[in-house]
Order: structure tokens, then C-alpha cells, then sequence
């Protein structure tokens, strides 16, 4: 019996070794085509010499001043602009880029606070060659970025379109139920960071994660998002900016407001509850109401200049489900940028001939 259980236990370990190397090289092979399928859009940029170590992808497109610089919501890479950067591209010249962990982009230093991520974009800007001042285009997480951005560097922002991006007051504004919620999520993502690059090199993440989207996303295009996420370098950046977000926050609340710059607000209309238990529905309508009717009047109000357009049909994945508002409003905003430029730039110079 003693033999019987041994030999039963030694093959159980070899199925289980055999399913491991099985997976890991079900995950290289997949990788490798995914990789050849969904080749780097952009080019890499060294971020050297403050951040040596560094590569920021950095795709840009059509031409035109100001340059419109976008920078993504949390855990979406740039291609998640495919929609309105062609668009935008046609009037104007257009910069999506991924942060570093994202994408095509190396990994960047911890933590991936808004205060980090502002230097390593405005080396890349500089870095790359593209002249300011920009009009910035971000969503979601990436309106904190701009907004601390405009703070430090002034000159460089000449106006802003902000895509439901987040509050600074937001958490605080949860009811008891919500961030009750949001603790549990956050710790559940503590556990799952730990654990996701085994996950990934077995090819079991790659296994368990569907090709779930919004039905105007083709599968090609899904196929490509879950090769850019299914990577480690993207799980410990979009953990760590998720982990640090209340950091961040407070380095958006010390940034102030916006000044005088053409601003134009975007909101969901619809609510976001995708994920939240259906015994907190109440809840979060009462909070959606208070999204809406509150927090993102108060972005509209950072400018003297600013506008807010309600979205009725998406959610908060407005790039992807109505990009149109979003290209409306950015050529609304380089319009006003290119109509002060123009009145502020000097005669031309016009010799004074004598008869």
C-alpha cells in the first residue's frame, strides 16, 4: 500500500510539473503570436537623463498646432484611443503614449503616484521633440495627471478636455456601503498582484480571461488589449497607481485650478456599475447623481473658461462607446487655442514704401 501511494503521489507531481511546463510554454508560443500579430504602435523615447532605465512609447500622428497630448484612464493603453486619434489627427497633431508598465513602455519606478508620472511625461515631451504649448486629452485617472502637469509646467498647457476623468473628492464623498466596498476590492487586488505573475507565465491567466468588451469592439482588437494587459511589467503598474490613488489624489488637490485655459468637461451620462453588488445599486445611483450634478461641475469650474457636456449614452468608457464627443471637443478646444494665439501674435511686418 505503501509503494501504491508513493507511486500514486510521484505521478501526481509529474502531472502537475508537466501541466506547469505545459503551460509556460502555451504562454511563451502565445505571446510570441500575439506579439507578431499586434506590432508596437509608436516609437520607444529614452527618458535619460532623469530617468535612465526608462522607454516611454510614444505614438503621434497628423499635423498641426498645439500638438493634443492623451493620456489613458487606469489600466487602459494608449491603442485605447484607436477610436478618436485618427480622428483628431486630421485637424491637428495628435500624441497618445503609454505610461511606464503600459503598453509598449518599460516599467518605471514605484510608486506609480501622479507626482511620478508627471516627470516621466514631461521628459518624454521633451525628450521627443514635440513643441508645446499642448492641448491635453485625458480620461479617467489621466485627469489627474494633466491637471497636477498644467500646475508644475504652466507654459506648456494651452487648454484641456477632460474625459469623466477622476475627482480628487471623490472617495470621500462614497457612501459607508461604497467604501466599504472599495476597501474589500483594494485589498483583494493586494492578494491578486502577489499572485498574477504566476498566473501569467503559466498561461493561466491567459486560460481564464475571456475577450469580454463592449460589443463595438471587434475581437481582434480585444484580442490585442488582453496581450498588453496579460504582461507582469502591467499588473504591477496599474496595481500600483490603484494602491496609491489617494496619493494621488492630494498631489491633485495641492495643484490648484486651471487659470483662464480653454477647459471643456465630458460626463457619463449612464451609470458605471459593472462589478458592484446589487444590493449597493441604490447606492451608487445616489453617488452617479452626485458624479454628475457635483464632482464634475466642480472640473468644469477649474477654468474661468470651462464647459461641461453630459454624454447620454456611454459610461465611463466614453473613448470607446461615444469617441465623436470626445474629437468634437478636442477641435472645439484647438479651435479657441489656435483663435488666442492668433490675436496675441505680433503684425506681420509690412515696409513702408515712399511714393
Amino acid at each position: 500500500m505503501k509503494r501504491i501511494l508513493k507511486r500514486v503521489f510521484l505521478a501526481a507531481v509529474a502531472l502537475a510539473v508537466c501541466a506547469v511546463i505545459a503551460g509556460f510554454l502555451f504562454q511563451q508560443v502565445a505571446n510570441w503570436r500575439d506579439g507578431r500579430r499586434f506590432p508596437q504602435q509608436g516609437k520607444s523615447v529614452y527618458l535619460a537623463p532623469e530617468f535612465p532605465d526608462v522607454l516611454l512609447n510614444l505614438d503621434c500622428s497628423g499635423s498641426g498646432t498645439p500638438t493634443v497630448i492623451m493620456d489613458s484612464g487606469l489600466g487602459v493603453p494608449a491603442v485605447g484611443w484607436y477610436q478618436a486619434q485618427p480622428e483628431i489627427a486630421k485637424f491637428t497633431r495628435v500624441c497618445s503614449y503609454d505610461r511606464a508598465g503600459y503598453g509598449w513602455s518599460t516599467p518605471g519606478p514605484m510608486p506609480r503616484t501622479t507626482d511620478q508620472i508627471v516627470k516621466e511625461l514631461h521628459a518624454l515631451l521633451v525628450n521627443s521633440g514635440e513643441k508645446g504649448p499642448y492641448v491635453f486629452l485625458a480620461h479617467s485617472f489621466g485627469g489627474y495627471n494633466v491637471r497636477v502637469y498644467t500646475a508644475r509646467y504652466p507654459n506648456d498647457v494651452a487648454g484641456l478636455v477632460l474625459v469623466d476623468t477622476s475627482h480628487e473628492d471623490q472617495a470621500s464623498r462614497f457612501t459607508p456601503g461604497l467604501q466599504k466596498f472599495m476597501a474589500e476590492e483594494t485589498a483583494k487586488l493586494k492578494t491578486a498582484s502577489k499572485f498574477a505573475p504566476v498566473l501569467i507565465y503559466s498561461g493561466l491567466a491567459r486560460v481564464t480571461t475571456g475577450l469580454d468588451s463592449p460589443v463595438t469592439v471587434s475581437v481582434d482588437k480585444r484580442r490585442e488589449f488582453r496581450y498588453l494587459e496579460l504582461q507582469t511589467k502591467y499588473v504591477a503598474a496599474t496595481s500600483s497607481e490603484m494602491l496609491n490613488f489617494d496619493q494621488s489624489a492630494t498631489q491633485v488637490r495641492q495643484a490648484g485650478n486651471l487659470g483662464d485655459r480653454p477647459l471643456i468637461v465630458l460626463t457619463a451620462g449612464k451609470i458605471s456599475d459593472e462589478g458592484i453588488p446589487k444590493n449597493l445599486a441604490q447606492e451608487m445611483h445616489a453617488f452617479h447623481d452626485l458624479w454628475v450634478n457635483d464632482l464634475q461641475v466642480k472640473e468644469a469650474h477649474l477654468s474661468t473658461r470651462g464647459e461641461q457636456i453630459i454624454v447620454p449614452d456611454s459610461d465611463h468608457m466614453i473613448p470607446i462607446e461615444q469617441p465623436q464627443f470626445i474629437i468634437n471637443a478636442t477641435q472645439e478646444v484647438v479651435s479657441a487655442v489656435r483663435t488666442a494665439a492668433a490675436s496675441t501674435a505680433p503684425a506681420p511686418f509690412a515696409p513702408h514704401h515712399t511714393p
